[in-house]
């Protein structure tokens, strides 16, 4: 049964897939936790320490998936850890490129559910779209991942596995050694090397929670794959480089502020309560004024670090001068350094709403800047992919699952 979008949902939480073979996945954990399961292993409080940081250095800033490629962990510690452990990725049954560059995989996890990610490469940064939710509970009317059924949330390891994919895809793991000595207890290591590395440059600048799912209704996992993502021995990007996009879950805001105080993101996309109850189901519990007033109270929202409001752009429903002025003034009323980024509506088989015309979103863009508020229009990309805001659904429930797998065999037989 799907769950209302203005009821809260609850789901089972649980940090780690469990494996068909038994072994523990490493992804999304932290150097503590996996400090934590090496003692559960029977190693030693003191080697769990030093080895619990060489796998999160590895695993995280080298992008390494095999123990036999840590060259600075003990060859007869190498089979120990690969018969406990593993370290997964995302399994990509299937990618698309755009004729404009953007790049999206339907992912498939260990317990075969699917979910999709999205790679937006522009001149100046590349973007990275993730979801934090297999399904959604909202149903905003707009969103094609709203006709789906919420199945669950993701994991860290599959929130931060996304980002370890594309990393993989877009070849961005530092190159050569590590600047280390060799391990202190390996004196056999003779094929260690004493080196450096350096990063080549980047193409994934950015992190933009705003795939599939409500991440504030999966925050835990959220704040700690995030967390991971930023930490200095690990991914090592910018809080100011992650976005969080919420559809007004208030209660969480406050948290989200204080536990990882990411870029915030509000899906706005109405300005009276009629017309957000209909197309933002989550505005019957959370209104509009006791949402914007959650902005308000955001922590290091200023000029230099603006909150962005972001608004669907559909036909004769919200894009009216009166509207438009509206928005200005609900800005103005609670002070907000805030840009609104216009979104033509992005069609989907089905849709009840169609996008407004080019001269509509222009005007409606005009009146915004007008009254001193950044009010650019984005370009859609992806469209012809099903890859564009509000696109994403998993395409499991488009194709069998005899031709997904027939996908997923082809692509591995073409990787050898």
């Amino acid at each position: 049964m799907q769950i209302p979008g203005h009821i809260d949902p609850v789901v089972t939480p649980r940090a780690i897939t469990p494996r068909k073979d038994g072994r523990i996945d490493l992804m999304g954990l932290t150097h503590l936790q996996i400090k934590e399961l090496l003692e559960e292993s029977q190693m030693d409080a003191k080697a769990a320490k030093l080895r619990s940081k060489q796998l999160f250095h590895w695993i995280y800033h080298r992008g390494v998936t095999e123990f036999a490629e840590m060259t600075d962990i003990a060859k007869v510690m190498r089979p120990w850890l690969e018969q406990r452990f593993v370290i997964s990725r995302p399994f990509a049954v299937q990618e698309q490129i755009s004729i404009d560059g953007t790049r999206k995989w339907l992912l498939r996890s260990e317990d075969d559910q699917e979910y999709e990610m999205v790679f937006i490469p522009d001149a100046d940064r590349g973007t990275l779209c993730i979801s934090s939710q297999v399904g959604c509970t909202l149903n905003c009317r707009f969103c094609h991942t709203g006709t789906m059924r919420l199945v669950r949330n993701l994991t860290p390891g599959e929130i931060v596995g996304q980002v370890m994919l594309a990393r993989d895809a877009l070849g961005e793991w530092p190159r050569g050694n590590m600047a280390s000595a060799k391990a202190d207890d390996d004196d056999d290591d003779d094929d260690d090397e004493i080196g450096h590395y350096s990063a080549d440059g980047r193409m994934l600048t950015n992190i933009v929670l705003m795939g599939m799912g409500e991440p504030l209704y999966n925050f835990d996992n959220v704040r700690d794959a995030m967390k991971i993502v930023m930490h200095h021995e690990g991914l090592g990007l910018s809080r100011r480089r992650i976005t969080l996009s919420t559809s007004g879950v208030v209660p969480m805001m406050k948290r989200l502020a204080q536990e990882i105080n990411v870029n915030l993101a509000v899906s706005l996309h109405a300005v009276t309560k009629e017309v957000r109850d209909e197309i933002v189901p989550l505005n019957r519990k959370y209104g509009i004024e006791e949402l914007l007033q959650a902005c308000a109270d955001y922590p290091g929202i200023s000029n230099a670090r603006r909150l962005t409001f972001e608004y669907v752009m559909l036909k004769d429903k919200n894009d009216s001068d009166a509207d438009a002025q509206e928005l200005i003034r609900l800005i103005r009323k609670y002070n907000l350094p805030a840009k609104v980024n216009l979104i033509p509506f992005n069609p989907w088989p089905g849709a009840a709403y169609e996008c407004s015309t080019p001269e509509r979103i222009k005007r409606f863009s005009s009146i915004i800047f007008e009254a001193g508020i950044s009010g650019p229009v984005r370009t859609p990309r992806g469209r012809d992919i099903m890859a564009a805001c509000g696109q994403l659904k998993s395409s499991s429930e488009k194709k069998s699952r005899a031709e997904l797998d027939r996908l997923a065999e082809e692509k591995q037989a073409a990787l050898g």
